[in-house]
Parts: structure tokens; C-alpha cells; sequence
């Protein structure tokens, strides 16, 4: 299911990089755009959200919430 992750404290295209980069190294979704404010995602039915929770706020961002397109 593809999802919009609402990120806060993005503020450069170095940010971009960034949240991408935390964003692979999960390695069990798929990372398909992510600009400033915001990442999509396609990501297996019955993910942990809190993966990617955990990911960003270790690489220095808050999520904000996520919204679901599929």
C-alpha cells in the first residue's frame, strides 16, 4: 500500500537525502519519492509504522502522521 509520510524538520534537499536514506536501510519498503515535508512509500500490508517512526527519529526528524492512497 503506498502511503504519504508527513515528516517535519526537513528543510534542504540535504534533509531530503537524509530521511531517504534512513528511509532504505529499512530494506522491507519501498521508497519511491521523498521531498521536502514529505515521503512516499509503498509499504507490505500490516507493516510496523513504528519502524519507520523509529528510523526517522533517529535520523533527527519527526513524523507528523501518514496518509494512505491505496
Amino acid at each position: 500500500m503506498k502511503h504519504i509520510i508527513k515528516v517535519d524538520g526537513m528543510g534542504c534537499q540535504k534533509c531530503v537525502a537524509h530521511v531517504k536514506e534512513a528511509l532504505v536501510e529499512l530494506g522491507d519498503l519501498e521508497v519511491i519519492d521523498v521531498k521536502i515535508g514529505e515521503a512516499l512509500v509503498d509499504m507490505p500490508e500490516n507493516y510496523d509504522f513504528g519502524k519507520i517512526v523509529e528510523a526517522l527519529d533517529d535520523a533527527g526528524y519527526d513524523v507528523l502522521g501518514y496518509e494512505v492512497l491505496d
